[in-house]
């Protein structure tokens, strides 16, 4: 399949306003993983989400950790070879596509994001093994219609193969009018059989007060997060056949022994559901 590079240099296709007035996904993660790449909003609303959720640092890299599991796991046990991630975020190595071009270094990896920022620094750091592809596309996933209509994602992945859609923390930021169940529905339809399914999502099931506390500052400056229970969450797999351990927290989701501390978690302290289905 050929595959064009010329996403590598191509602007978006119309301007697109930062916002960085305003905190977002992406950003906030990214200070909570120690990153840089990040704005005086976000910050604010990551020390803000530490003052109601102390563990938030160790969520976020609870989450990133999950991803690298799932990861491997698909390129090695389930031997997929091509991946859709999307709300990306800003790279933090080692990313999907390291961890999967590790197995498989002829796997295509196409990233998606909203943000402009994160477009700019996967075009520098997202970057193939010779024998595979990874591409970028800048991509509004309450649009899942004209994700997979995308030009570059078709070069990329051949829909007619198995896919594993990675959705990892991107969820529980939809706005109200975007449903999420509608935008899983509508992109797993579009794959094979054999393709997977492999998300987290944030929860109010262990601690509600301070989830809301959470969800009312990001609401209060313009961003949506909306916790699911564990039942919610598990309709997101309806159809699909989950890999054990089932939807569990996601620092239990298959831990490595080398994962230091993971034992040490409560349920209570990672407020994070991690799951992972395939579709058959």
């Amino acid at each position: 399949m050929a595959v064009s590079e010329d996403w590598m240099g191509a602007p978006p296709p119309e301007p697109v306003e930062l916002h960085t007035d305003r905190p977002h996904a992406a950003r906030v993660y990214d200070v909570l993983l120690g990153g840089k790449t990040n704005y005086p909003a976000d910050r604010e609303a990551a020390e803000q989400t530490l003052t109601a959720l102390p563990n938030a640092g160790a969520i976020a890299r609870q989450n990133r950790a999950f991803m690298q599991r799932a990861a491997r796991y698909l390129a090695t046990e389930a031997g997929i070879r091509q991946f859709l991630d999307i709300g990306t975020g800003i790279p933090t190595s080692p990313n999907l596509h390291e961890i999967v071009q590790a197995t498989a270094p002829q796997a295509h990896v196409v990233y998606a994001d909203n943000d402009p920022i994160v477009l700019a620094h996967s075009r520098a750091l997202h970057t193939s093994r010779p024998e595979g592809r990874t591409a970028y596309i800048q991509a509004d996933l309450c649009q899942p219609r004209a994700i997979l209509r995308n030009r570059i994602l078709r070069e990329t992945l051949d829909l007619s193969r198995p896919v594993a859609l990675t959705l990892i923390a991107v969820l529980h930021w939809l706005p109200t009018d975007c449903d999420p169940y509608d935008v899983v529905r509508d992109l797993m339809a579009e794959f094979a059989p054999g393709s997977f399914l492999a998300l987290t999502y944030v929860t109010a099931d262990f601690e509600p007060q301070a989830l809301q506390e959470v969800s009312d500052n990001f609401e209060a400056k313009g961003s949506h997060v909306n916790a699911r229970s564990k039942g919610e969450v598990l309709r997101f797999f309806d159809g699909l056949e989950l890999v054990d351990p089932g939807l569990t927290a996601v620092h239990r989701w298959r831990p490595d022994h080398v994962e230091v501390g993971t034992g040490a978690w409560s349920d209570a302290d990672i407020p994070l559901y991690a799951g992972l289905g395939r579709k058959g």
